[in-house]
Protein backbone atom coordinates (compact mmCIF):
# COMPACT_ATOMS: atom_id res chain seq x y z
CA UNK A 1 0.00 0.00 0.00
CA UNK A 2 1.32 3.45 -0.74
CA UNK A 3 -0.46 6.53 0.48
CA UNK A 4 -1.82 9.35 -1.05
CA UNK A 5 0.52 12.64 -0.43
CA UNK A 6 -0.23 16.06 -0.88
CA UNK A 7 2.20 18.65 0.10
CA UNK A 8 1.47 22.39 1.72
CA UNK A 9 3.81 24.75 1.11
CA UNK A 10 3.23 29.05 2.00
CA UNK A 11 3.91 31.96 0.15
CA UNK A 12 6.18 33.08 3.40
CA UNK A 13 7.00 32.24 6.62
CA UNK A 14 4.61 32.33 9.13
CA UNK A 15 1.31 31.97 6.65
CA UNK A 16 -0.03 29.19 9.09
CA UNK A 17 1.11 25.90 7.34
CA UNK A 18 1.38 24.20 10.72
CA UNK A 19 -1.92 24.77 11.64
CA UNK A 20 -3.77 24.50 8.76
CA UNK A 21 -1.75 20.84 8.63
CA UNK A 22 -3.43 20.34 11.98
CA UNK A 23 -6.55 21.21 11.50
CA UNK A 24 -6.60 19.08 8.24
CA UNK A 25 -5.34 16.07 10.22
CA UNK A 26 -8.00 15.80 12.78
CA UNK A 27 -10.60 16.46 9.65
CA UNK A 28 -9.40 13.38 8.15
CA UNK A 29 -8.88 11.40 10.96
CA UNK A 30 -12.33 12.36 12.28
CA UNK A 31 -13.30 11.00 8.71
CA UNK A 32 -11.94 7.65 9.59
CA UNK A 33 -9.05 7.99 7.07
CA UNK A 34 -5.72 6.63 8.40
CA UNK A 35 -3.82 9.89 8.40
CA UNK A 36 -0.64 11.45 8.68
CA UNK A 37 1.72 14.91 9.10
CA UNK A 38 5.71 14.57 7.75
CA UNK A 39 7.90 17.59 7.67
CA UNK A 40 10.94 17.00 5.62
CA UNK A 41 12.69 19.22 7.30
CA UNK A 42 12.03 21.95 10.06
CA UNK A 43 14.18 24.55 11.83
CA UNK A 44 12.99 24.72 15.41
CA UNK A 45 14.23 25.06 18.51
CA UNK A 46 10.71 24.03 20.09
CA UNK A 47 11.01 20.19 19.89
CA UNK A 48 9.15 16.75 21.76
CA UNK A 49 10.47 13.76 22.52
CA UNK A 50 9.25 10.39 21.06
CA UNK A 51 8.47 7.08 22.71
CA UNK A 52 12.12 5.92 21.69
CA UNK A 53 13.99 8.94 23.11
CA UNK A 54 14.18 11.30 19.49
CA UNK A 55 13.42 14.65 18.92
CA UNK A 56 11.23 15.50 16.37
CA UNK A 57 9.60 19.39 15.95
CA UNK A 58 6.64 20.51 18.82
CA UNK A 59 4.64 21.43 15.91
CA UNK A 60 4.85 17.79 14.01
CA UNK A 61 4.13 16.54 17.76
CA UNK A 62 0.59 18.42 17.43
CA UNK A 63 -0.32 17.44 13.92
CA UNK A 64 0.41 13.44 15.52
CA UNK A 65 -2.06 14.12 17.86
CA UNK A 66 -4.28 15.26 15.93
CA UNK A 67 -4.17 12.07 13.72
CA UNK A 68 -4.72 9.98 16.58
CA UNK A 69 -1.32 8.42 16.20
CA UNK A 70 1.91 8.45 18.40
CA UNK A 71 4.56 10.27 17.47
CA UNK A 72 7.84 8.72 15.82
CA UNK A 73 11.00 10.08 14.19
CA UNK A 74 9.93 9.64 10.89
CA UNK A 75 7.40 12.52 10.89
CA UNK A 76 10.38 15.03 11.45
CA UNK A 77 13.18 13.22 9.81
CA UNK A 78 15.68 16.29 9.97
CA UNK A 79 15.03 19.01 12.55
CA UNK A 80 18.03 22.06 12.85
CA UNK A 81 18.07 23.37 16.41
CA UNK A 82 20.05 27.37 15.66
CA UNK A 83 23.15 27.40 18.07
CA UNK A 84 24.60 30.90 19.25
CA UNK A 85 27.12 31.27 16.76
CA UNK A 86 25.51 30.74 13.41
CA UNK A 87 25.38 27.30 13.50
CA UNK A 88 22.76 24.56 13.85
CA UNK A 89 22.71 21.25 15.54
CA UNK A 90 21.74 19.02 12.94
CA UNK A 91 19.23 15.98 14.32
CA UNK A 92 18.32 13.06 11.62
CA UNK A 93 15.92 10.95 12.28
CA UNK A 94 15.66 11.98 15.89
CA UNK A 95 19.33 11.51 16.81
CA UNK A 96 21.87 14.42 17.34
CA UNK A 97 24.29 14.24 13.88
CA UNK A 98 26.39 17.04 14.41
CA UNK A 99 26.54 20.82 13.38
CA UNK A 100 25.68 22.46 10.35
CA UNK A 101 27.66 25.99 10.04
CA UNK A 102 26.20 29.00 7.50
CA UNK A 103 28.52 28.46 5.40
CA UNK A 104 27.70 24.73 5.00
CA UNK A 105 24.22 25.29 4.52
CA UNK A 106 24.26 24.16 0.32
CA UNK A 107 25.76 21.07 1.65
CA UNK A 108 22.94 19.71 3.47
CA UNK A 109 21.05 17.96 0.35
CA UNK A 110 23.96 15.32 0.77
CA UNK A 111 23.56 14.66 4.66
CA UNK A 112 19.60 14.96 4.62
CA UNK A 113 18.36 13.71 1.81
CA UNK A 114 18.88 9.41 2.15
CA UNK A 115 17.41 10.44 6.27
CA UNK A 116 14.33 11.89 4.46
CA UNK A 117 13.85 9.21 1.63
CA UNK A 118 13.83 6.68 4.26
CA UNK A 119 11.23 8.23 6.24
CA UNK A 120 9.27 8.53 3.52
CA UNK A 121 9.36 5.31 2.32
CA UNK A 122 8.12 4.18 5.80
CA UNK A 123 4.99 6.86 5.98
CA UNK A 124 3.89 6.47 2.70
CA UNK A 125 4.14 2.77 3.84
CA UNK A 126 2.30 3.02 7.03
CA UNK A 127 -0.90 5.26 6.51
CA UNK A 128 -3.44 6.03 3.38
CA UNK A 129 -2.97 9.62 3.60
CA UNK A 130 0.16 11.84 4.04
CA UNK A 131 0.03 15.42 4.63
CA UNK A 132 3.42 16.97 4.39
CA UNK A 133 4.78 20.91 5.50
CA UNK A 134 6.94 22.69 3.44
CA UNK A 135 9.22 24.91 5.61
CA UNK A 136 9.36 28.88 4.70
CA UNK A 137 9.00 29.27 0.93
CA UNK A 138 9.36 28.15 -2.33
CA UNK A 139 9.78 31.46 -3.60
CA UNK A 140 13.05 31.73 -2.12
CA UNK A 141 14.59 31.10 -5.26
CA UNK A 142 18.14 31.71 -3.77
CA UNK A 143 17.92 28.67 -1.71
CA UNK A 144 16.24 26.38 -4.62
CA UNK A 145 19.62 24.57 -5.13
CA UNK A 146 20.18 21.64 -2.87
CA UNK A 147 16.34 22.65 -0.98
CA UNK A 148 15.09 19.49 0.64
CA UNK A 149 12.31 20.91 2.71
CA UNK A 150 9.99 22.49 -0.65
CA UNK A 151 9.81 22.24 -3.98
CA UNK A 152 13.07 20.48 -4.01
CA UNK A 153 11.05 17.74 -1.91
CA UNK A 154 8.39 17.80 -3.69
CA UNK A 155 10.24 17.26 -7.29
CA UNK A 156 12.26 14.24 -5.94
CA UNK A 157 9.16 12.71 -5.01
CA UNK A 158 6.93 13.81 -7.46
CA UNK A 159 4.71 15.03 -5.14
CA UNK A 160 1.87 17.31 -5.70
CA UNK A 161 1.32 20.62 -3.83
CA UNK A 162 -1.18 23.78 -2.41
CA UNK A 163 -0.19 26.89 -2.16
CA UNK A 164 -0.77 28.80 1.24
CA UNK A 165 -1.36 32.89 1.44
CA UNK A 166 -1.45 34.91 4.32
CA UNK A 167 -4.27 37.80 3.16
CA UNK A 168 -3.59 39.46 7.39
CA UNK A 169 -0.30 40.41 6.43
CA UNK A 170 -1.59 41.92 3.19
CA UNK A 171 -0.70 41.76 -0.30
CA UNK A 172 -1.58 38.22 -0.99
CA UNK A 173 -2.95 38.48 -4.44
CA UNK A 174 0.81 39.79 -5.43
CA UNK A 175 2.16 37.15 -2.68
CA UNK A 176 0.39 34.33 -4.78
CA UNK A 177 1.03 35.54 -8.48
CA UNK A 178 4.54 36.57 -7.41
CA UNK A 179 5.56 32.89 -6.17
CA UNK A 180 3.94 31.93 -9.37
CA UNK A 181 6.18 34.37 -11.44
CA UNK A 182 9.33 33.13 -9.88
CA UNK A 183 8.97 29.71 -9.83
CA UNK A 184 10.24 27.63 -12.71
CA UNK A 185 8.27 25.98 -14.83
CA UNK A 186 8.27 22.44 -13.66
CA UNK A 187 8.08 24.02 -10.21
CA UNK A 188 4.75 25.69 -10.96
CA UNK A 189 3.46 22.92 -12.22
CA UNK A 190 3.61 20.64 -9.10
CA UNK A 191 1.57 23.22 -7.49
CA UNK A 192 -2.19 22.25 -8.51
CA UNK A 193 -4.23 24.62 -6.32
CA UNK A 194 -4.04 27.50 -3.61
CA UNK A 195 -5.65 28.88 -0.65
CA UNK A 196 -6.23 32.09 0.76
CA UNK A 197 -5.48 32.03 5.08
CA UNK A 198 -6.56 34.45 7.88
CA UNK A 199 -9.52 36.22 6.63
CA UNK A 200 -11.12 38.75 8.67
CA UNK A 201 -14.56 39.30 8.00
CA UNK A 202 -16.98 38.57 4.87
CA UNK A 203 -15.03 36.11 3.16
CA UNK A 204 -17.55 36.88 -0.06
CA UNK A 205 -15.79 40.24 -0.18
CA UNK A 206 -12.30 38.30 -1.88
CA UNK A 207 -13.83 35.76 -4.11
CA UNK A 208 -13.03 38.25 -7.15
CA UNK A 209 -9.53 37.90 -5.77
CA UNK A 210 -9.41 34.25 -5.85
CA UNK A 211 -10.50 34.66 -9.29
CA UNK A 212 -7.79 36.99 -10.28
CA UNK A 213 -5.15 34.60 -9.02
CA UNK A 214 -6.70 31.63 -10.90
CA UNK A 215 -6.39 33.94 -14.45
CA UNK A 216 -2.79 34.73 -13.62
CA UNK A 217 -1.57 31.19 -12.54
CA UNK A 218 -4.19 28.54 -14.03
CA UNK A 219 -4.13 27.16 -10.17
CA UNK A 220 -7.70 26.41 -8.79
CA UNK A 221 -8.64 28.00 -5.70
CA UNK A 222 -9.60 25.82 -2.59
CA UNK A 223 -11.57 28.74 -0.19
CA UNK A 224 -10.59 31.19 2.10
CA UNK A 225 -10.28 30.21 5.93
CA UNK A 226 -11.47 32.47 8.54
CA UNK A 227 -9.17 33.81 11.05
CA UNK A 228 -9.14 30.78 13.64
CA UNK A 229 -9.45 31.98 16.92
CA UNK A 230 -9.05 28.65 18.04
CA UNK A 231 -5.49 28.36 17.09
CA UNK A 232 -4.28 30.63 19.82
CA UNK A 233 -5.11 27.65 22.16
CA UNK A 234 -2.47 25.42 20.45
CA UNK A 235 1.07 25.51 20.90
CA UNK A 236 2.89 27.78 18.27
CA UNK A 237 5.88 26.92 16.63
CA UNK A 238 8.23 29.70 16.93
CA UNK A 239 8.60 32.85 18.99
CA UNK A 240 7.10 35.31 16.69
CA UNK A 241 3.56 35.13 18.43
CA UNK A 242 5.24 36.08 21.77
CA UNK A 243 6.21 39.71 21.33
CA UNK A 244 2.22 39.71 21.39
CA UNK A 245 1.36 41.77 24.04
CA UNK A 246 -1.74 39.69 26.23
CA UNK A 247 -4.47 41.86 28.20
CA UNK A 248 -4.67 41.29 31.38
CA UNK A 249 -7.52 41.65 34.03
CA UNK A 250 -7.05 43.16 37.54
CA UNK A 251 -6.58 39.95 39.62
CA UNK A 252 -5.06 38.36 37.48
CA UNK A 253 -2.08 36.08 38.63
CA UNK A 254 0.84 37.29 36.83
CA UNK A 255 3.60 35.52 35.43
CA UNK A 256 7.09 36.74 33.73
CA UNK A 257 9.10 35.18 31.25
CA UNK A 258 11.79 36.85 29.55
CA UNK A 259 12.53 36.02 25.78
CA UNK A 260 15.98 34.87 25.56
CA UNK A 261 17.74 34.74 22.50
CA UNK A 262 17.57 30.99 22.27
CA UNK A 263 14.53 30.40 23.54
CA UNK A 264 13.22 26.65 23.53
CA UNK A 265 10.58 24.67 24.19
CA UNK A 266 8.80 27.76 25.31
CA UNK A 267 5.52 25.65 25.03
CA UNK A 268 5.98 24.56 28.19
CA UNK A 269 4.38 27.95 29.65
CA UNK A 270 1.13 26.93 27.18
CA UNK A 271 -0.85 25.50 29.93
CA UNK A 272 -0.80 28.16 32.09
CA UNK A 273 -1.67 30.93 29.70
CA UNK A 274 -4.41 28.71 29.07
CA UNK A 275 -6.27 29.12 32.66
CA UNK A 276 -8.21 31.85 33.68
CA UNK A 277 -6.72 34.67 36.07
CA UNK A 278 -3.42 34.00 34.67
CA UNK A 279 -1.80 36.23 32.58
CA UNK A 280 1.62 35.02 30.98
CA UNK A 281 3.74 38.23 29.98
CA UNK A 282 7.22 37.20 27.54
CA UNK A 283 9.26 40.46 28.33
CA UNK A 284 11.13 41.48 24.69
CA UNK A 285 14.76 42.20 25.09
CA UNK A 286 14.84 45.80 26.57
CA UNK A 287 11.15 45.37 28.87
CA UNK A 288 12.03 45.24 32.66
CA UNK A 289 10.63 42.26 34.89
CA UNK A 290 7.06 44.26 35.85
CA UNK A 291 7.18 44.83 39.53
CA UNK A 292 3.77 43.17 40.13
CA UNK A 293 4.70 39.28 38.56
CA UNK A 294 3.70 36.79 40.67
CA UNK A 295 6.32 34.74 39.72
CA UNK A 296 9.53 34.52 37.14
CA UNK A 297 9.68 31.36 34.80
CA UNK A 298 13.19 31.23 33.09
CA UNK A 299 12.58 29.21 30.47
CA UNK A 300 14.52 26.56 28.27
CA UNK A 301 17.25 27.78 25.71
CA UNK A 302 19.53 25.93 23.15
CA UNK A 303 22.71 27.66 24.23
CA UNK A 304 22.57 28.46 28.15
CA UNK A 305 25.77 30.65 28.13
CA UNK A 306 25.26 32.73 25.65
CA UNK A 307 21.90 33.29 26.94
CA UNK A 308 22.95 34.28 30.13
CA UNK A 309 24.74 36.44 29.09
CA UNK A 310 22.33 37.43 26.84
CA UNK A 311 19.68 37.56 30.04
CA UNK A 312 22.46 40.24 31.49
CA UNK A 313 22.70 42.46 28.55
CA UNK A 314 19.23 42.84 29.11
CA UNK A 315 19.30 44.44 32.69
CA UNK A 316 17.11 41.11 33.51
CA UNK A 317 19.56 39.55 35.83
CA UNK A 318 18.92 43.22 38.05
CA UNK A 319 15.53 42.72 38.48
CA UNK A 320 15.15 38.62 38.95
CA UNK A 321 17.41 39.45 42.01
CA UNK A 322 15.96 42.33 43.37
CA UNK A 323 12.37 39.90 42.61
CA UNK A 324 14.02 36.95 44.33
CA UNK A 325 15.01 39.14 47.31
CA UNK A 326 11.36 40.50 48.03
CA UNK A 327 10.47 36.91 48.09
CA UNK A 328 9.12 36.30 44.74
CA UNK A 329 8.82 33.17 43.71
CA UNK A 330 11.07 31.66 40.44
CA UNK A 331 11.10 28.52 38.97
CA UNK A 332 13.64 27.65 36.14
CA UNK A 333 13.26 25.19 33.19
CA UNK A 334 16.07 23.39 31.65
CA UNK A 335 18.34 26.11 30.73
CA UNK A 336 16.60 28.25 32.99
CA UNK A 337 17.48 26.07 36.00
CA UNK A 338 21.18 26.30 35.29
CA UNK A 339 21.29 29.32 34.90
CA UNK A 340 19.85 29.80 38.78
CA UNK A 341 22.61 28.31 40.44
CA UNK A 342 26.10 29.00 41.15
CA UNK A 343 28.47 28.55 38.03
CA UNK A 344 28.17 26.66 34.81
CA UNK A 345 31.07 25.37 33.51
CA UNK A 346 31.61 23.85 29.55
CA UNK A 347 34.70 22.74 29.26
CA UNK A 348 34.81 21.03 25.73
CA UNK A 349 32.28 23.40 24.16
CA UNK A 350 29.63 21.87 24.27
CA UNK A 351 27.26 24.32 24.30
CA UNK A 352 29.18 26.31 21.65
CA UNK A 353 32.56 27.60 23.16
CA UNK A 354 34.30 26.17 25.58
CA UNK A 355 34.00 28.48 28.90
CA UNK A 356 32.91 29.28 32.26
CA UNK A 357 30.02 31.88 33.17
CA UNK A 358 28.87 32.25 36.72
CA UNK A 359 25.35 31.86 37.34
CA UNK A 360 22.60 34.20 39.26
CA UNK A 361 23.45 32.62 42.29
CA UNK A 362 19.93 31.68 43.43
CA UNK A 363 20.53 27.89 44.29
CA UNK A 364 23.30 26.55 45.33
CA UNK A 365 24.34 23.99 42.52
CA UNK A 366 26.55 23.88 39.36
CA UNK A 367 26.53 22.85 35.80
CA UNK A 368 29.04 21.13 34.02
CA UNK A 369 28.10 20.86 29.97
CA UNK A 370 29.08 17.34 27.92
CA UNK A 371 28.55 16.77 24.87
CA UNK A 372 26.06 13.32 25.36
CA UNK A 373 22.52 15.00 25.42
CA UNK A 374 19.95 13.66 27.62
CA UNK A 375 16.44 12.71 25.38
CA UNK A 376 14.28 11.02 27.68
CA UNK A 377 10.11 10.86 28.08
CA UNK A 378 10.07 10.94 32.09
CA UNK A 379 6.64 10.84 34.78
CA UNK A 380 7.14 11.18 38.27
CA UNK A 381 5.94 13.07 41.68
CA UNK A 382 6.11 16.50 42.92
CA UNK A 383 6.41 15.75 46.77
CA UNK A 384 5.92 19.36 47.92
CA UNK A 385 2.75 20.00 45.59
CA UNK A 386 1.59 16.40 45.88
CA UNK A 387 1.02 15.62 42.38
CA UNK A 388 1.61 13.19 39.74
CA UNK A 389 4.07 15.13 36.40
CA UNK A 390 4.43 13.96 32.57
CA UNK A 391 7.25 15.10 30.65
CA UNK A 392 9.74 14.65 29.09
CA UNK A 393 14.42 15.81 29.15
CA UNK A 394 16.06 17.67 26.57
CA UNK A 395 19.41 18.60 27.76
CA UNK A 396 23.44 18.52 27.76
CA UNK A 397 25.08 18.32 31.36
CA UNK A 398 24.86 17.76 34.83
CA UNK A 399 23.86 19.58 37.51
CA UNK A 400 24.63 19.10 41.47
CA UNK A 401 25.13 20.32 44.61
CA UNK A 402 23.42 21.44 48.06
CA UNK A 403 20.54 22.37 46.98
CA UNK A 404 20.08 19.37 45.15
CA UNK A 405 19.15 17.58 48.68
CA UNK A 406 15.90 19.09 47.85
CA UNK A 407 14.49 18.20 44.59
CA UNK A 408 11.79 19.47 43.12
CA UNK A 409 10.47 16.49 41.69
CA UNK A 410 11.36 12.55 41.81
CA UNK A 411 11.53 10.59 38.25
CA UNK A 412 12.63 7.29 37.50
CA UNK A 413 13.63 6.71 41.32
CA UNK A 414 15.78 9.57 41.45
CA UNK A 415 15.64 13.25 42.21
CA UNK A 416 15.65 15.87 39.30
CA UNK A 417 16.03 19.83 40.33
CA UNK A 418 16.79 21.68 43.50
CA UNK A 419 14.81 23.87 45.85
CA UNK A 420 16.15 26.73 47.92
CA UNK A 421 15.96 26.47 51.91
CA UNK A 422 13.06 29.00 51.64
CA UNK A 423 11.63 27.15 49.06
CA UNK A 424 10.90 29.85 46.87
CA UNK A 425 13.76 29.41 44.19
CA UNK A 426 12.70 26.26 42.13
CA UNK A 427 14.50 24.56 39.37
CA UNK A 428 13.84 21.43 36.65
CA UNK A 429 15.40 19.86 34.08
CA UNK A 430 11.60 18.40 33.19
CA UNK A 431 9.74 20.09 29.97
CA UNK A 432 6.01 19.87 30.32
CA UNK A 433 5.79 20.09 33.72
CA UNK A 434 2.82 22.49 33.74
CA UNK A 435 1.06 20.29 31.00
CA UNK A 436 0.19 17.98 34.59
CA UNK A 437 -3.21 19.65 35.55
CA UNK A 438 -2.67 18.64 38.98
CA UNK A 439 0.65 20.46 39.55
CA UNK A 440 -0.16 23.23 37.64
CA UNK A 441 -3.39 24.03 39.71
CA UNK A 442 -1.14 23.39 42.96
CA UNK A 443 1.63 25.28 41.53
CA UNK A 444 -0.43 28.58 41.06
CA UNK A 445 -2.35 28.06 44.52
CA UNK A 446 0.86 28.34 45.75
CA UNK A 447 1.56 31.66 44.22
CA UNK A 448 -1.22 33.08 45.97
CA UNK A 449 -3.58 31.06 48.74
CA UNK A 450 -6.89 29.74 47.56
CA UNK A 451 -8.07 26.45 45.76
CA UNK A 452 -8.86 26.80 42.10
CA UNK A 453 -10.61 24.89 39.62
CA UNK A 454 -8.18 22.40 37.69
CA UNK A 455 -8.34 23.10 33.72
CA UNK A 456 -8.09 20.02 31.68
CA UNK A 457 -5.26 21.07 29.59
CA UNK A 458 -5.51 18.17 26.92
CA UNK A 459 -8.99 18.44 26.52
CA UNK A 460 -8.44 22.22 25.90
CA UNK A 461 -6.25 21.68 23.13
CA UNK A 462 -8.16 18.63 21.35
CA UNK A 463 -11.35 21.29 21.71
CA UNK A 464 -8.80 23.60 19.74
CA UNK A 465 -8.07 21.18 16.73
CA UNK A 466 -12.00 20.30 16.64
CA UNK A 467 -13.04 23.51 16.06
CA UNK A 468 -10.58 24.37 13.66
CA UNK A 469 -11.17 20.98 12.07
CA UNK A 470 -14.84 22.32 11.70
CA UNK A 471 -14.21 25.85 10.33
CA UNK A 472 -11.80 23.88 7.17
CA UNK A 473 -14.69 22.18 6.70
CA UNK A 474 -17.21 24.90 6.07
CA UNK A 475 -14.34 26.85 4.41
CA UNK A 476 -12.66 24.98 1.93
CA UNK A 477 -13.58 22.38 -0.86
CA UNK A 478 -12.67 19.50 1.04
CA UNK A 479 -13.25 16.81 -1.74
CA UNK A 480 -11.57 19.09 -4.41
CA UNK A 481 -8.16 19.27 -1.79
CA UNK A 482 -8.38 15.54 -1.36
CA UNK A 483 -8.68 15.34 -5.24
CA UNK A 484 -5.28 16.51 -5.45
CA UNK A 485 -3.37 14.61 -3.43
CA UNK A 486 -1.77 11.60 -4.98
CA UNK A 487 0.49 8.58 -4.60
CA UNK A 488 4.01 10.12 -5.09
CA UNK A 489 5.62 9.94 -8.37
CA UNK A 490 8.78 7.70 -6.73
CA UNK A 491 9.63 4.50 -6.62
CA UNK A 492 11.39 4.29 -3.32
CA UNK A 493 14.70 1.56 -3.04
CA UNK A 494 13.74 -2.23 -1.98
Amino acid sequence: MTARVLMFQGTGSDVGKSVLVAGLCRLFHNRGLRVAPFKPQNMSNNSAVTPDGGEIGRAQALQARACGIETSVHINPVLLKPEADHASQVILQGRVAGRLNAKDWRKRREMMLPVIAESFRHMIAAYDLLLVEGAGSPAETNLREGDVANMGFAETFGVPAVLIGDIDRGGVIASLVGTHQVLSPGDRARIRAFLVNKFRGDASLFVAGLRTVTEYTGWRALGIVPWLAAAVRLPAEDAVPLQTEMPRSRGDIHIAVPMLAHIANFDDLDPLKAEPGVTVTFLPPGKPVPLDADAIVLPGTKSTIADLAFLRTQGWDIDILAKARAGTRILGLCGGYQMLGQRISDPDGADGQSSIADGLGLLDVETTMAADKTVRRQQGYAQRYDARVDGYEIHMGTTSGPDCARPLLQLGGHGDGAVSADGRIEGTYLHGLFGSDGFRTQWIASLRGGARPALDFAAHVDGALDEIADSLRASLDIEALLSVAEAPGWSPPT
